[in-house]
């Protein structure tokens, strides 16, 4: 059968992955419509180790989180515009703001920068033309061994691509959040869905199980079967 270039499989049209909502749980959405996320609710207490990786120019989640339950957050962003507007805002004493990055590996790492100028968020994996730039990243268990945590119990990563290798990672470590809460980039170049497929799989294999997706398909909320009998 010959081939016709204007007969595109469907696979080739996909933008969306293919996982969806697995389990029902309690769970409350916190934060703007841009930079909210779904959490466990009943799993979160003034106890609560949270590790939010992407600040950008919104906290909105952040401080929800802190207002709601009064736990300890942990923001993270290497970019200078972002650290010099959070430097700006009115911000409680829990909220701890570190300027490293995300990802599997402790050094350097190359950025890029967006392409609309009117955004924030620097990119490990983008490649737009224009030129890179440095910043400090870290893996996160160096973080844990930094900080001198044992465990977070709320995971959040928009990290602009940099999720699917320390995603690889985690599945060849020992640390389990209890939540991962990310918005995976498969709208960027060369980052496909099928990688966003690949990386929902690995979190299953590791006992995660989606409570929440938009219906875009970018952002998932994720619990560890270990807390399963917790919320039952």
């Amino acid at each position: 059968m010959s081939f016709n270039p204007f007969r595109i499989p469907a696979r080739w049209l996909r933008r969306r992955p293919r996982a969806n909502q697995q389990i029902t749980i309690p769970s409350l959405h916190l934060g703007s419509d841009y930079g909210g996320y779904a959490v466990a609710s009943d799993l979160v207490t003034r106890d609560s180790v949270v590790y939010s990786f992407g600040i950008g120019e919104d906290l909105s989640f952040d401080l929800a989180l802190i207002e709601r339950f009064g736990c300890a957050v942990h923001a993270f962003d290497p970019t200078p515009r972002s650290l010099a507007w959070a430097k700006t805002q009115a911000l409680p004493e829990n909220l701890h703001i570190h300027g490293v990055g995300l990802a599997d590996h402790d050094g350097i790492a190359s950025f890029s920068p967006p392409a609309n100028p009117k955004h924030v968020s620097h990119s490990l994996t983008a490649r737009n033309g224009a030129e890179r730039i440095e910043f400090e990243v870290k893996s996160l268990d160096t973080l844990m061994r930094e900080l001198c945590h044992d465990r977070i119990d709320i995971l959040k990563m928009d990290i602009e691509g940099a999720e699917y290798p320390v995603i690889d990672q985690l599945a060849h470590g020992a640390t389990r959040p209890a939540q991962i809460l990310l918005e995976f980039h498969h709208q960027l170049p060369g980052v496909t869905v099928a990688r966003t497929d690949r990386a929902l799989r690995t979190l299953g294999q590791l006992g995660y199980k989606i409570f929440h997706c938009q219906p875009s398909g970018h952002e998932f909320s994720l619990v560890h079967q270990a807390w399963m009998t917790t919320l039952a």
